[in-house]
């Protein structure tokens, strides 16, 4: 382990759990964490570390929450300036960066991928586990794609520009296979499941595909259905992500019709946990859930 002490209030530089994953966004969020430890550590404001590669405050925060990649000199200046001196610890450091700043696949899509979105794929592409509520629509990671295009439709006309949405929607769908799949616990209300996007046609097939979903060990699908009346998320639909490591807190993530929120203090992030919890209770369980999408399912 490589590792450095700054002043005796400060923490310690542990590089363990930065060599120890092979994540880009992972690695991104970790070490944006160790500048933002070590910059407190010195009681180093975030103008004054702004200054130091002049850049704004607002730069260095999106730095320590991994929003943005890494330059190298900014990251050579950083360290320093926080008391991280030795040449091996900085090479190793430079190193991580550009592992850090490794190109996702998803910026293939980046002619379509507005910067508030982008990140939302970083993360879930980082995530062990998601869990979220939808009213209104199916959730993208479990879309089919005829629902997927009909959705597109209602914002978009070109036809090569759907072609291209639809297509990163489906390419997005890869973490639920693999290896390691990421774990998905969604909550839908009944609306989601009776909205007719696309025809009968297209809903069925969007709702058989929900019923074999379901069956996989590592997602979980629950309907709120109506006669519950008023629930826990009246506010709107959510999602939150959970990251493996113990350095990366839970993130919420709430989309809006041209931008996103990423909320990730605690007290913000718990209220949301909370209202996971008692809509998962208020919901249909699995099994019964299962059976209820087999009925709106034959209801078309």
């Amino acid at each position: 382990m490589i590792e450095t002490t700054v002043p005796s209030e400060g923490p310690v530089l542990n590089m363990t759990s930065l060599t120890g994953t092979g994540n880009p966004v992972v690695l991104r969020i970790l070490l944006g964490a160790q500048l933002r430890r070590l910059r407190e550590a010195r009681r180093i404001t975030l103008e004054d570390a702004g200054n130091v590669i002049r850049a704004s405050p607002s730069k260095i925060s999106r730095l320590e929450s991994g929003r943005v990649g890494f330059k190298d000199r900014d990251i050579v200046d950083l360290f320093i300036f926080y008391g991280v001196t030795e040449q091996a610890q900085i090479q190793a450091l430079r190193e991580i960066a550009v592992r850090a700043n490794s190109r996702g696949w998803w910026l293939d899509y980046s002619d379509i991928l507005p910067t508030w979105f982008e990140e939302y794929i970083s993360l879930e592409e980082a995530a062990t586990e998601i869990r979220g509520y939808e009213v209104q629509f199916v959730p993208g990671l479990l879309q089919t794609e005829e629902y997927a295009r009909a959705v597109t439709l209602l914002v978009y006309s070109n036809p090569k520009e759907i072609s291209r949405r639809v297509s990163l929607r489906m390419a997005r769908q890869a973490r639920l296979s693999g290896a390691e799949p990421v774990s998905l616990a969604m909550v839908l209300d009944e609306a989601a499941l009776r909205r007719p996007i696309g025809g009968p046609s297209v809903m069925r097939g969007q709702l058989a595909h929900l019923v074999e979903m379901s069956r996989r060990p590592n997602v979980t699908i629950q309907v709120i259905p109506f006669k519950v009346g008023g629930h826990a998320a009246a506010g709107g639909p959510f999602s939150v992500l959970h990251f493996a490591d113990s350095d990366l807190s839970d993130i919420v993530y709430l989309e809006q019709l041209s931008t996103a929120q990423y909320l990730e203090k605690p007290d913000m992030v718990g209220k949301y946990l909370a209202v996971m919890e008692r809509l998962r209770l208020e919901a249909a369980t699995p099994e019964d859930s299962r059976k209820r999408l087999q009925a709106i399912l034959n209801d078309f």
